[in-house]
């Protein structure tokens, strides 16, 4: 009996994991079309700038894309 509650207290666990992961891909998915979008305005309105957005603009992904992987990790550890 108690067997059997360790190992659906387990699966639970695994489970809210899985959707908190799920939740901390949107958050990461939601500000690199921000960043993106942001960045094609800013080089339609100043072409000449465009080197420094873009650098700019993939830093921001990087540093975005980041708290995604953080999510993974935690996954993982959880």
């Amino acid at each position: 009996m108690e067997g059997n509650i360790v190992e659906a207290a387990e699966a639970v666990k695994g489970a809210i994991a899985l959707i908190g992961y799920g939740l901390a891909a949107v958050g990461p998915g939601i500000g690199i079309g921000i960043v993106v979008g942001n960045a094609i305005t800013a080089m339609a309105r100043q072409p000449e700038m465009a080197g420094t957005v873009r650098t700019t603009m993939f830093l921001g992904i990087a540093f975005t894309e980041a708290l995604a992987l953080i999510g993974f990790v935690l996954f993982f550890i959880a």
